[in-house]
């Protein structure tokens, strides 16, 4: 060979164009991506690798939420996550807490939680500790001490 000539390299004529998505093999839109990052004024030039990248880690992100919501959902007996779900499923994971602590999520409720000192006393006497103590009813008498005692002022 002479090195001339392309041998079989370069496009394909008459091929179907395919996304920059499909070829990372993701699903959330690079072009859309490219197209925030280089109208959002973050920096002049933006290069080819920055939203493919973006795309991967915000895929990652919700796929890792989606899962754990999913999770919170089957323990609830749900087939449809709601935003209670993600709120769970955030709040459980240290991570995800850590990364989403100043978020608020609309209609997520909070996290169940009774702080110990609130919860009743579990004592050795088994029955009678959860049970709380009934005081006698204090009688219109006084006890005989106090009538001595009154009578000497």
């Amino acid at each position: 060979m002479s090195g001339k000539g392309k041998g079989g390299r370069g496009k394909k004529t008459g091929g179907k164009a395919s996304s920059r998505s499909s070829k990372a093999g993701l699903q959330f839109p690079v072009g859309r991506l490219s197209r925030y990052l280089r109208r959002g004024g973050y920096a002049k030039r933006v290069g080819g690798g920055a939203p493919v990248y973006l795309a991967a880690v915000l895929e990652y992100l919700c796929a890792e939420i989606l899962e754990l919501a999913g999770n919170a959902a089957r323990d609830n007996k749900k087939t449809r996550i709601v935003p209670r779900h993600i709120q769970m499923a955030v709040r459980s994971d240290e991570e995800l807490n850590k990364l989403l602590g100043g978020v608020t999520i609309a209609s997520g409720g909070v996290m169940p939680n009774i702080h110990s000192v609130l919860l009743p006393k579990k004592g050795a006497e088994g029955e009678d500790a959860d049970k709380p103590k009934k005081k006698k009813a204090a009688s219109g008498k006084k006890p005989k001490a106090d009538k001595k005692e009154e009578a000497a002022e």
